[in-house]
């Protein structure tokens, strides 16, 4: 039902709802679904809360918009950090934005809620209604990420941005640069300790044990996957490549992404040394 709501009349309403008894000393962690928000959500709360994160207490200290009411303040001056995947809003004053390759995004969206009996349709016909962001209530992947890279976030040096990829490359070189832009000082050693708890095989032991998550026996309908880097060039076909650009190239190029030209340039050069 939340599903189906999300994208339906109902979800103006709903997410004025959510957005309630907000401060200006709030703090959010934003992205685009599946970009790697829950993994640096677990590594912050053991950062700065000091506790181990699980699956079913991590929403006491770093909330999903709506159920924030009661959350303590785990930040200087007497913030939360909330987690959102809104596009920008005037109301975000200050932000951690994490982003992750469209279509790594897409791949784990499509896996996951095929699993979970959400969506019946296969990948092509996905795509297209993801580029136009029909399938999903956040709008299109290029709008959300250009609303909050164009905001005055970061004009102000009021937004942290975080590339997925470099997070999963050197966790604790980013939390290190999170956590001086949330004007927290931790040592160097409480950080390695939140990344090790917090490795996908961990997570995956973390899932295991919880309560309310949906169970899966299978890796494309469990909540934490693989957190794959570029999975998707082992799936895309050429035409695929290509409708992705037609919608978002330029922001893909903008965050250094390899676009349909590059691509099929590099495949054209391996046929020819084939």
């Amino acid at each position: 039902m939340r599903h189906k709501a999300s994208k339906s009349v109902l979800r103006g309403p709903l997410i004025w709802l959510r957005h309630r008894g907000l401060d200006p000393a709030d703090v959010y962690l934003a992205s685009y679904p599946r970009s790697g928000n829950t993994w640096l959500r677990f590594q912050l709360v053991e950062i700065l809360a000091g506790r181990s994160a699980e699956f079913d207490n991590v929403n006491r200290l770093i909330p999903e918009m709506g159920i924030h009411g009661k959350t303590p303040s785990l930040l200087p001056g007497g913030g939360r950090l909330i987690k959102t995947h809104e596009p920008y809003r005037p109301n975000y004053k200050r932000a951690v934005y994490i982003y992750r390759d469209l279509r790594d995004c897409l791949l784990s969206m499509h896996s996951r809620e095929t699993e979970l009996g959400l969506i019946h349709i296969d990948l092509d016909t996905f795509l297209p209604l993801f580029l136009e962001g029909r399938a999903s209530g956040f709008g299109p992947w290029q709008d959300h990420v250009n609303s909050w890279l164009s905001s005055p976030l970061p004009k102000r040096g009021d937004m942290c941005v975080i590339r997925f990829e470099e997070l999963r490359k050197n966790p604790a070189d980013a939390l290190r640069e999170i956590t001086d832009f949330l004007g927290v000082k931790v040592d160097r050693g409480v950080i390695e300790a939140a990344v090790a708890n917090n490795t996908l095989d961990r997570m995956k032991e973390k899932e295991k044990r919880s309560v309310n998550l949906p169970k899966s026996n299978t890796e494309e309908g469990r909540f934490v996957r693989k957190g794959a880097i570029g999975g998707w060039r082992a799936r895309f076909s050429e035409d695929q490549i290509r409708l992705v650009d037609q919608f978002a190239g330029p922001i893909l190029e903008r965050l250094g992404y390899p676009t349909a030209k590059t691509l099929l340039e590099e495949l054209s050069v391996g046929a020819i040394r084939a």
